[in-house]
């Protein structure tokens, strides 16, 4: 099982590209502004020195004609000319005091400023901040033209500005986080054919490889991924040919084995039986007193012989190319049967035509149905043993199931286990051996006929 990750990599990708999006709107309201507040003190500052002049000259004016009457300041011909909605003119005498004002009314806006906005604006720009420039004529100054704005228009203007940019960001950001989402999701889409081949290569489909791909950095992945799957079938089929010629190599040894026991134990017992018969006869007429001792010896003898009997069954079955898979291991179960003397209950179910299994894989499964019988009712104690041999299409499916201790085989029987996995590894298959929740334990062996067709790669992604 993969472990799924808490966050998709396009999605986090798309935040933060969301996020570094939003930061860089956030600079440009800034940028915008923070320009926009230095142009509207620049306009103030422009407004002031026209002021400033006109005020001079109508001074020059008057002191040119030397007219009596004294209309100066006079800020309306200005005014015609540079008023808008909340600008204030105005003229400061020398001593401070305004001697004439002159603002225009500012209608109240119809999308006023968020309170926060507003808040945020003024503690950063002072939107109320005068422009002021002496009036100075023939060298002596008479006071100062300023020119302010109405906070409130200001900032409303600032605010219907921004307002226009944070629509754009309202629409183009999500427009944005799509576009790279769509972007992100083709750019990755190749991942998914890494991740179904990583999930064959884990399920033992070391045929899987990777196609090419476009981008450089996955095309390195790929070439990784197809020679780690080329090491991998490489280094398995040797460990399997290796297994194979072990497993040749065992079987010889216990047929030879098989051979000494026969040949040397098997001719020692017939020899003490015939002596023990031997002894008797001449007891019976010279010695009764020894009657019970040869007949002792006698019995002894026939055990060994049926113990010798069931260890070479056990080492060199009977030729199952000869007798078929089905025919030997109905056999098997039958022996145990009898050996058991109703201790335990085997039985065994066929489903499929096994006559045309291969000899490598009929050998096998004998072998291991053998073992798996033994470690059953020598080691686990068990009462009942049912196996269940199935042949479909593509693989054979072998499950023993008992009801005795729920014992690792490997544990008790020393090599049993590790048998049995070799042999299930030689020929491709898998093994599982669990313990039932309600006691006892089930084998399972799974081995295929033939490497299954898939479909490929590309398109089971």
């Amino acid at each position: 099982m993969w472990n799924r990750p808490r966050f998709d990599l396009k999605v986090r990708l798309t935040l933060r590209v969301a996020a570094i999006s939003a930061a860089c709107f956030a600079v440009i309201s800034a940028y915008f502004l923070i320009t926009a507040d230095r142009a509207a003190h620049a306009r103030l500052d422009d407004i002031a020195a026209i002021v400033a002049k006109t005020l001079e000259l109508q001074q020059g004016k008057i002191q040119w004609v030397a007219s009596p009457r004294s209309d100066f300041p006079n800020l309306d011909p200005v005014s015609a000319y540079v008023m808008t909605p909340g600008l204030c003119l105005a003229f400061r005498g020398t001593s401070g005091d305004i001697l004439q004002r002159f603002c225009s009314g500012a209608p109240a806006p119809a999308n006023p400023p968020p309170q926060a906005f507003t808040a945020f604006y003024r503690s950063l720009f002072d939107p109320g901040r005068e422009a002021a420039r002496p009036v100075i004529v023939r060298g002596a100054k008479l006071g100062d033209a300023v020119v302010s704005v109405e906070p409130a228009v200001q900032t409303a203007e600032a605010w219907h500005e921004a307002g226009r940019l944070m629509l754009a960001l309202a629409i183009a950001l999500p427009l944005l986080c799509a576009l790279v989402y769509a972007a992100l999701a083709r750019a990755l889409r190749p991942t998914r054919m890494i991740r179904t081949g990583l999930e064959r290569i884990a399920a033992k489909d070391l045929t899987t490889r990777l196609p090419p791909f476009d981008l450089a950095e996955l095309s390195a992945i790929r070439d990784g991924f197809n020679h780690l799957a080329e090491s991998l079938e490489t280094a398995l089929a040797e460990r399997s040919e290796l297994t194979r010629k072990l497993i040749a190599l065992q079987d010889e040894e216990r047929r030879h084995l098989a051979r000494e026991l026969h040949d040397e134990f098997g001719q020692s017992l017939a020899a003490i039986r015939a002596l023990a018969s031997s002894a008797r006869q001449t007891a019976a007429q010279d010695c009764p007193s020894l009657l019970g001792e040869c007949d002792g010896i006698a019995r002894t003898a026939t055990g060994m012989m049926e113990t010798l009997r069931g260890t070479l069954f056990r080492l060199r079955p009977p030729d199952v190319e000869e007798l078929g898979l089905v025919a030997s291991l109905e056999g098997l179960v039958a022996g145990w049967n009898g050996r058991s003397r109703g201790e335990t209950r085997f039985s065994i179910r066929f489903d499929g035509a096994f006559e045309t299994l291969p000899a490598t894989i009929s050998a096998s499964l004998y072998r291991i149905v053998q073992e798996a019988l033994t470690n059953a009712a020598k080691h686990a104690v068990a009462t009942r043993v049912s196996l269940e041999l199935t042949m479909g299409a593509s693989e054979i499916a072998l499950a023993i199931d008992d009801d005795g201790r729920a014992t690792d085989p490997v544990a008790k029987s020393g090599m049993g286990l590790l048998g049995m996995r070799e042999r299930v590894a030689a020929l491709r298959g898998q093994l599982s051996f669990d313990a039932k929740p309600n006691g006892g334990s089930a084998l399972r062996v799974v081995i295929p006929l033939a490497a299954a067709d898939r479909p490929p790669l590309e398109h089971a992604a």
